[in-house]
């Protein structure tokens, strides 16, 4: 038995993942801004009132988690908008940066915060997405989501060099379009087919494979 902890873990692919991971036995801790009857069901120890892109409660997790050790860190709560070159107002500028708040520094602050509760040889998984790929990018426009994509990429493949020493691995994963309310309920795969093939590629994981980009069905994708 595994000690997991996901964060987003309230909803869509989060919400599949701890529900998956707990009925197969492994202990899950629940990290989200919000819990909920769907989270709680799950049996996993809700840990609220975490906001990813909030210095301050991010920073509290490790006393919240009571010096807990952690086999695995899913890194997954995110958001996404639109925004098109030619819609490029205030707003849209706000949102961009928030989703660098959220999808690129969130992450690195909750591996920050927790890197001394990894297990010597545990695993990370950032959940990232086919759009932050430069190579890939054959349409634009989504330039808050692939930019901020483009820099957990990043964020990932720092990690996987960091934390190698201690025989911890990093695995940067693009889950596939999964049906979730984020992108409004349209893709190609549902939150639990996504999360099947995530924690796949996280079982299989070693240092061998560390700092490597991945579809969730074991393809690797272009930087």
């Amino acid at each position: 038995m595994a000690t997991i902890l996901i964060t987003g873990a309230n909803r869509g692919i989060g919400l599949s993942l701890a529900r998956r991971l707990r009925a197969r036995g492994d202990e899950v801790i629940a990290v989200c801004r919000r819990g909920g009857p769907a989270l709680e069901a799950t049996g996993a120890q809700v840990v609220d009132g975490v906001d990813v892109s909030d210095a301050r409660t991010v920073a509290a997790l490790p006393q919240r988690l009571a010096g807990r050790v952690l086999d695995t860190l899913i890194l997954n709560a995110g958001i996404f908008t639109n925004e098109t070159l030619d819609a490029l107002d205030a707003d849209a500028f706000a949102r961009i940066q928030r989703q660098f708040e959220v999808n690129a520094l969130g992450p690195l602050r909750v591996a920050a915060a927790l890197q001394g509760q990894l297990a010597q040889g545990a695993k990370v998984g950032i959940v990232t997405s086919r759009m932050g790929s430069i190579a890939d990018n054959g349409s634009g426009a989504y330039y808050g989501y692939r930019a901020s994509k483009a820099a957990v990429n990043a964020i990932g493949r720092s990690l996987a060099r960091d934390l190698a020493p201690r025989g911890i691995a990093v695995l940067l994963l693009h889950p596939g379009l999964v049906a979730t309310e984020m992108v409004g309920g349209h893709g190609d795969f549902t939150p639990e087919e996504a999360a099947a093939n995530l924690i796949a590629r996280l079982d299989g994981l070693d240092l061998a494979g560390s700092g490597g980009f991945l579809h969730a069905n074991g393809t690797p994708l272009p930087w």
